[in-house]
């Protein structure tokens, strides 16, 4: 499967999800399996095959880790979904498929039940998971969206795939000297607590003060409120807030909605704009541009976030 979702225009605060399914065993031998339905964003997605010949790994993190494969001279890891979220799979009437993906610079195969169909969806119809369903999924779940009468959830592959691998995991690096003689204002806005704490750490180290939002519709609704205060005062909105840094994943408004919004706008358009994620590759990155985002970071790069915005804003000086 190609990655449909290039397509997709910037900014429209769009996504589409690769739907599959997990069948999980019953609990009582009379019972019947349950099929629970999950989503990963295409843009994530390389392709779609069929089960291949894995050889075991000697050593495993995590038993759910069923040994690696070769597809076309890339050895590639394959991961049993069922495991990871600690369900019994139960055997289907169909073989299972495999999602290879690839974010962060990383390739890792899931082995799921079956796969149904891809969705185009806007991110307002996604809510973040409350704390019974991240609970439960191990904190796998990053967002919940009704389709076509069925509940699925979207996986957070970057966190399962970073807990499987802690080396593959977010950074900082401490040998840097982060020390800035000014001090900015930055807002930040990612669904993840823990990236949040990250950036916010690591730009505080860089002297800055920050504010963290847990997504773009927060970070839009916060600039609103600047921009009405800015404007009363008769102050340019670089007087409150310095640079932007957004995910591009988030539930209610994505980082390139945000983005476009904040570039659109004739009084916030002077925030310089920097887009952190997985999904800043060389395939995807126009999207960025096509919004008009002053920088675009992937996660692997994280220690470069704090010079690149003193840079813009230095830049703008």
């Amino acid at each position: 499967m190609s990655q449909t979702n290039i397509l997709l225009e910037a900014g429209t605060n769009e996504l589409e999800i690769v739907e599959f399914h997990l069948e999980e065993a019953a609990d009582t031998p009379e019972g019947a399996p349950y099929r629970g339905y999950y989503g990963v964003n295409v843009a994530k997605v390389l392709e779609i095959i069929r089960m291949p010949k894995v050889t075991e790994l000697p050593e495993v993190q995590h038993r759910s880790v069923l040994g690696a494969f070769n597809l076309r001279s890339h050895i590639i890891p394959l991961v049993d979904l069922s495991l990871w979220l600690g369900k019994r799979r139960a055997e289907g009437t169909e073989p299972p498929k495999v999602i290879v993906t690839e974010f962060n610079n990383v390739t890792t195969a899931f082995m799921v039940s079956g796969v149904n169909r891809i969705h185009r969806i806007s991110w307002e119809s996604v809510e973040p998971p409350n704390r019974y369903v991240a609970a439960v999924s191990n904190n796998s779940i990053t967002g919940v969206v009704q389709l076509e009468g069925r509940i699925v959830f979207l996986l957070d592959l970057e966190k399962i795939v970073a807990d499987l691998n802690p080396q593959l995991g977010l950074r900082l690096d401490h040998a840097v000297d982060w020390s800035a003689n000014t001090r900015y204002r930055a807002l930040i806005a990612d669904d993840s607590g823990l990236i949040r704490e990250m950036l916010k750490d690591l730009m505080q180290k860089a002297n800055f003060e920050v504010e963290a939002v847990n997504n773009g519709r927060e970070a839009w609704d916060r600039l609103a409120e600047l921009k009405a205060k800015g404007e009363q005062e008769g102050r340019p909105i670089t007087d409150y807030v310095q640079v932007l840094v957004s995910d591009i994943e988030m539930p209610s408004m994505d980082g390139h909605n945000l983005c476009k919004r904040v570039k659109e706008d004739s009084y916030l358009r002077g925030i310089p704009v920097i887009l952190f994620s997985s999904l800043i590759t060389d395939k995807l990155r126009h999207k960025g541009m096509a919004v008009g985002a002053d920088d675009q970071i992937s996660k692997p790069e994280v220690t470069h976030l704090a010079k690149r915005a003193l840079a813009l804003i230095e830049g703008r000086g």
